[in-house]
C-alpha cells in the first residue's frame, strides 16, 4: 500500500506516519525502485494500534513500551496493565484538577454583577487568591500546564 492508502485506512495523516517511521515507532517501509514507500498490513495494524492508544491519551513513550511488550505475546501482561493503571491514575488526577477549576470558575462567574470593570468581581478574585474556593489551582502556570497536557 502507498502512504496515502495507509493514511486513509488508518485514519492518520501522512506526515504523522512519516514521523512515526522517523522516530522508530513503526519499522521503515520498503521502497520501490522509484523510491516510493510501500506499506504492509503489519504497518497498518501498528498504525491503528498507535492511533487508538493516542486517542486514549497514552504518550508516545507508553505506546512504544506497549508495542515492545506486544512483540512478546507469551509474557504476562502485568507490565501492560501497570502502564494502563498509571495512565488511568493520571487521567483521574487531571479530571479532579479540571473539576476543581470548573467549580472555581463557575463560582467566580456566578458572582459577577455585570457592573463596570472597576467593581468587577472576577477581576477582584483573580487579584486576591484568598477569595478562591480552593488552593489546588494555586500552582499558577505549572498547575495550568499540568491540566492542559
Amino acid at each position: 500500500m502507498s502512504i496515502g492508502e495507509v493514511a486513509r485506512e488508518g485514519g492518520i495523516k501522512v506526515q504523522t506516519i512519516r514521523y512515526y517511521e522517523q522516530i522508530g515507532l513503526i519499522p521503515p517501509a520498503r521502497r520501490t525502485s522509484g523510491n516510493h514507500r510501500q506499506y504492509t498490513e503489519t504497518h497498518l495494524d501498528l498504525l491503528k494500534f498507535i492511533r487508538h492508544s493516542r486517542a486514549l491519551g497514552f504518550s508516545l513513550d507508553q505506546v512504544r513500551e506497549m508495542l515492545a511488550l506486544r512483540e512478546a505475546p507469551n509474557r504476562p501482561c502485568a507490565e501492560v496493565d501497570e502502564i494502563a493503571r498509571r495512565h488511568l491514575s493520571d487521567v483521574e488526577q487531571k479530571i479532579a484538577q479540571l473539576t476543581s477549576l470548573q467549580d472555581e470558575l463557575r463560582h467566580m462567574v456566578g458572582q459577577c454583577a455585570g457592573g463596570t470593570v472597576s467593581s468587577c468581581r472576577i477581576i477582584e478574585v483573580l487579584s486576591d487568591h484568598s477569595q478562591c474556593l480552593a488552593d489546588d489551582h494555586a500552582a499558577g502556570e505549572t498547575g495550568a500546564a499540568m491540566v492542559v497536557k
